[in-house]
């Protein structure tokens, strides 16, 4: 496995969230409670940006359809509704995250 620099620590607070592209990959880098997570950056069932949608403690909500996912591991935790039918989502693929001498880097 290869880690590649995505970004520097500080210029990812606590609570923010970032998309980074990384060998042709779009990557949501997310800070929770001050530890670094990154999962892919769209949702699993029609593509939503996760980088538009809410995040609640460690948990992103897809801002199209509702999907829950937790950010820790990638694992879908609610599926979302589309005119009061449940969506299929599947879980996110999720990436290690590596921080060294002030910088982020992420698995791939």
């Amino acid at each position: 496995m290869e880690y590649v620099k995505a970004i520097k620590v500080s210029d990812l607070k606590n609570g923010q969230k970032i998309k980074v592209a990384i060998e042709g990959r779009d990557i949501l880098l997310i800070n929770v409670d001050n530890k670094f997570y990154a999962t892919d950056s769209k949702c699993t069932h029609m593509g939503g940006e996760l980088i538009e949608g809410r995040l609640e403690g460690s948990h992103i909500v897809c801002p199209k359809h509702g999907s829950i996912f937790d950010v820790k591991t990638g694992k879908l935790i609610e599926q979302g509704k589309m005119f009061k039918i449940r969506v299929k989502a599947d879980d996110l693929n999720s990436y290690p995250v590596m921080l060294r001498d002030g910088d982020v880097f992420i698995g791939i």
